[in-house]
Order: structure tokens, then C-alpha cells, then sequence
């Protein structure tokens, strides 16, 4: 039996197809349309996945996908890729699934796509149990797509989001315009982020609106970050540059484990457990009203340099973030008493609400340092249906099954005050010195209480003086730990050291939360 010559391959001819297939895929949309997407300040696709990617870990899938022209000899002269580019990778060592929008290829619409290759990688990053990382960067549907098809159809895609979002982590990149089913991708995550100035996020762009509603508006007027990042909370954070944005995205990711299966990922910890801040001593005002940056409180107990806040620029009298504690990943979250002296807004109550199904859904214990006089009171307030918001993100915590710390810091009032975590099971609560609580603060709550003793009174201000002191002195902190009110009350000092402590206790009882969690994930 006679065998081919070693140095002749005998599939030479596919080879070299092959080849020139995978070739025509790395030119984008041509010269031209790169140097538009150039010209717009925004880098191509794939780019962006080099930059996101481990070094040399991308590994395509549909590579050869497109439309293609072929001559009467039906030999193959060229194709033009779809637009989605779809694959594996790594990110910090662990496997990712990604897309990637080429926008310079029809602008990377879905209606002129090839719906299955996108699809594909949504269905595979659940399958194979993988984060999915989404590099958006695509207009919306057209009217055109009627003519190709040759009849209307039906909105829908065959895209398991439930299952998704409450499976793996999803990240929404957003890196150009972003209109109608490509905003969606961005707001269908546990992360979003858009990039300040080129990039957009709305239902239907500027020409839609006008012709719909005669509002003549800019891109960035109708959906950029100023409107999004720092505004709506549609997007979750605002990213300096393409860069900044996809160094993000891999952040986030760190902090996370890659499903609901398993345990959050456990850093080297170079930091001292016992670590104490002189400093913590101090921050608090003893002026209730006097603002403190709650920040700096978390930074000095959390392992350094470790946060990832997510929604820092809106719903901004909570803070919310992710950060280490010995190495294991925490959810944080704080009253920031330099916005609305902490109080719960609608907007806040929303991004507590999201940030807990965040954390619950993806087994991180959640640390909270309390300091809200309550609900936003107000018209405005009330407008916004700021109670049912603030119920709400109640039941968010109240239906979390990970283990939860509370530090009272100042101020636990009313409605708002409760949200300070779980009642009962694995959850704890310590006390600093100043904190206070009740079902209203002191300030107001003693003049509304004895307003016609005080009205009638010779000294009306000695009198209110005088009453404002005797309840300031029954409000300590330790009358209430006398009668085991508050389990602990600690030296603010002592907090890293305490929180170091319980999360070991907390990462011993995981195991027993993996899975998915019944009622879901809430974007």
C-alpha cells in the first residue's frame, strides 16, 4: 500500500482554505469601517478580547461563520464574518466564556447577525458552567431585516437568561452604542459597565425617539454614562477608558466563584488579621448630624487595597462593594452619611436590593456597617414610592440564606435602620460606642413628642435641653446591652480583627448554601 509522501499533506488544498477562511475573519469590516471605529475612539473587537483575555488563552469558536461569495466554478472568493465573535478563554487563570460585538461589521446588529452563533456561546457558558463575559458594541434591529426574511416575526431568542443569572456570573461590557436588544445584554448581568464618553446604553436611539416622540437628542444625552453610571443605576459603573472598563470586568470576576456550585475564590492574604487603626477610635462625630467618610472606615478594616465598589455614582447614600477579609471574599455594604445623612432613597433601596441577591446568589458573606437615620423622608420621596423600595430590599436580606455581620455604627432608626440584616440564623451583631437606634431619632422625635410641654414651658429650649439629655442617656448603647438588646459591643479598633474571626466561621458554613438559590436573581 503506497502512503503520501511525508512532507506533502494530502489535505493541502483544505488547509490552505482553511487558512484564507480564518484570515478573512481577522479583517473586521475593512479598512474603512476600522478606521470609522478608530476615528470614534473605540478599539475593535478583537482587541478587546486580547486585552481581557489571559495572554494566548482565547480559543475561537465559528471562526469560519459568515456570508460568503463564491464564482461560477463554486470556488470560494470571499466571506464576510458575522458579527458576533464568540469563544473561550481564561481570565485570572480560570475559564471564561466571551462575546464580542464587531461593530465595524454592520454595526454589530443582532437582526443582521447569525442568531445562532451568538446564541451558542449563551447556551455553552451555562452548560459548561463558565462566567460569560458580553463585549457589547452593537445597534439595534431594522426594519430591513422584514424585506430579508420576508415576514415579521415574534420577539424572542433562545437565550436562557433565568437560568443563566442564577447560575453563572454575567458581565455586560458596554463599549460603543448600545441600542434596543444589545442594551439588554449589557442590563441582563451581575456587572455593567460602560466606558465615559463612547459608549451608550438605551432602549432606541436618538433618530427612533425623534420620529417617535419629536425629542431631538443626542446619543449621550439619551444614554450615556452621566445618564446610566451615574443617574438610572441601569449600568452598574463608569469606566475612564476601554481599558479601565475590561480591567473591571476582570476584577469582578476575581471576587466571584465561576457558578453557584462553588465557593467564592480564597486570595493570598498578605495583610495582618489583628491589623488595628487608631484612627477608627475618632471617625465618628459625636454630633449626630456631622458627616464622616464611611469609605475610609471600610478601607481601614477590610484587607488593603482590596474593594471593588459597584454603583458608587448613584443610589449614593448606600455604599456597596466587594472586597477580602483574610483572603475570603465579602460583600460590604454602609450607610454613607455624606449623601442624605445616609438615608434610604428609592434609588439606594433598589442598589441594596440588587447588591444582596448579588451576594446571595453567589454564596459571599455580606458585612454591614449601619449608620441611617432612616427613610428619605419628603414629596419627593414619596413620589418615587421610596417605602415599597426600602420593603423591598427588606425582603431581599430577609430572604438570604449567607452568613451576615452587622457593626452599628451610628445611627439604626426606624424602617430604614432595620436594614441591617437577617433576624436570626448566621448572622451577628456588634455595636461601636457611638452607635444609637430606636424607632426615631432623638433630634425632632423629643420636640414632636413634648410639643405642647415645651410650647407651654417659661424656657422652652432649657426645657427641650433637658428632656433631648435625659433620653440621650436612656439611648446608650450599653443600656441596651445590659438587656442583651446588642450581642456585643466592641472597640472600633478591634473590628478587622473580629471580622477576620467570623468569616472563617462564615466560609466553614457555605458548603451547605451551593446551588441555586429558589427565588432567583432580581437584575
Amino acid at each position: 500500500m503506497t502512503q503520501p509522501a511525508a512532507d506533502v499533506p494530502e489535505w493541502d488544498t483544505e488547509l490552505d482554505e482553511l487558512e484564507r477562511r480564518r484570515a478573512w475573519a481577522k479583517e473586521h469590516g475593512g479598512p474603512g469601517a476600522i478606521a470609522r471605529q478608530r476615528a470614534a475612539g473605540r478599539g475593535l473587537a478583537r482587541e478587546r478580547i486580547d486585552q481581557l483575555a489571559d495572554e494566548g488563552s482565547f480559543r475561537e469558536i465559528g471562526s469560519l461563520t459568515g456570508v460568503a461569495e463564491y464564482d461560477t466554478a463554486n470556488r470560494v472568493l470571499r466571506v464576510v464574518p458575522a458579527n458576533p465573535i464568540i469563544g473561550r478563554a481564561h481570565i485570572g487563570g480560570r475559564p471564561v466564556a466571551l462575546l464580542a460585538d464587531d461593530f465595524t461589521l454592520r454595526g454589530g446588529s443582532a437582526d443582521s447577525t447569525i442568531v445562532e452563533k451568538w446564541a451558542f456561546i449563551e447556551r455553552h457558558a451555562l452548560a459548561y458552567r463558565t462566567p460569560l463575559v458580553r463585549l457589547v458594541d452593537a445597534a439595534g434591529g431594522s426594519v430591513k431585516t422584514i424585506e430579508r426574511h420576508g415576514a415579521t416575526v415574534i420577539p424572542g431568542y433562545e437565550w436562557p437568561v433565568a437560568e443563566q443569572m442564577t447560575t453563572i456570573p454575567v458581565v455586560g461590557v458596554a463599549l460603543g452604542p448600545c441600542a434596543g436588544f444589545a442594551a439588554v445584554k449589557v442590563a441582563m448581568s451581575h456587572f455593567s459597565v460602560m466606558v465615559k464618553g463612547t459608549s451608550q446604553v438605551f432602549a432606541a436611539g436618538p433618530a427612533v425617539v425623534a420620529a417617535g416622540l419629536g425629542d431631538t437628542v443626542t446619543k449621550e444625552q439619551l444614554g450615556g454614562s452621566a445618564v446610566h453610571a451615574r443617574g438610572s443605576g441601569v449600568v452598574d459603573n463608569e469606566a475612564s477608558t476601554e481599558r479601565d472598563a475590561l480591567d473591571q470586568a476582570r476584577r469582578f470576576l476575581s471576587y466571584l466563584p465561576s457558578n453557584v456550585f462553588e465557593l467564592p475564590p480564597v486570595a493570598v492574604n498578605h495583610d495582618n488579621p489583628r491589623r488595628a487603626e487608631e484612627a477608627l477610635a475618632s471617625v465618628v462625630p459625636r454630633n449626630s448630624r456631622k458627616p464622616y467618610p464611611m469609605r475610609s472606615i471600610v478601607a481601614s478594616v477590610v484587607d488593603a487595597g482590596s474593594q471593588l465598589e459597584l454603583g458608587r455614582s448613584h443610589g449614593r447614600s448606600q455604599i456597596t462593594m466587594l472586597a477580602r477579609v483574610d483572603g475570603r471574599t465579602v460583600g460590604v455594604t454602609a450607610s454613607d452619611p455624606m449623601h442624605y445623612g445616609g438615608a434610604l432613597t428609592a434609588s439606594s433601596a433598589d442598589k441594596l436590593t440588587r447588591f444582596v441577591d448579588l451576594c446571595d446568589t453567589f454564596h459571599i458573606p455580606v458585612v454591614t456597617f449601619q449608620d441611617c437615620p432612616g427613610m428619605m423622608i419628603g414629596r419627593t420621596a414619596e413620589a418615587e414610592g421610596t417605602i415599597r423600595k426600602v420593603l423591598r430590599a427588606r425582603m431581599a436580606i430577609a430572604q438570604s440564606t449567607v452568613p451576615w455581620c452587622t457593626f452599628f455604627v451610628r445611627r439604626a432608626f426606624g424602617v430604614g435602620g432595620a436594614l441591617y440584616g437577617p433576624l436570626g440564623r448566621a448572622s451577628v451583631r456588634y455595636a461601636w460606642p457611638s452607635a444609637r437606634w430606636g424607632s426615631l431619632p432623638l433630634e425632632g422625635g423629643v420636640e414632636v413628642a413634648y410639643r405642647r410641654e415645651i410650647a407651654e414651658a417659661v424656657d422652652p429650649q432649657a426645657l427641650l435641653h433637658s428632656l433631648t439629655r435625659s433620653y440621650a442617656e436612656l439611648a446608650s448603647p450599653f443600656r441596651t446591652g445590659e438587656r442583651f438588646g446588642i450581642e456585643e459591643i466592641v472597640d472600633p479598633r478591634q473590628t478587622r480583627t473580629v471580622m477576620c474571626e467570623w468569616v472563617a466561621d462564615a466560609y466553614r458554613l457555605l458548603p451547605e448554601t451551593l446551588g441555586q438559590k429558589a427565588k432567583g436573581y432580581r437584575p
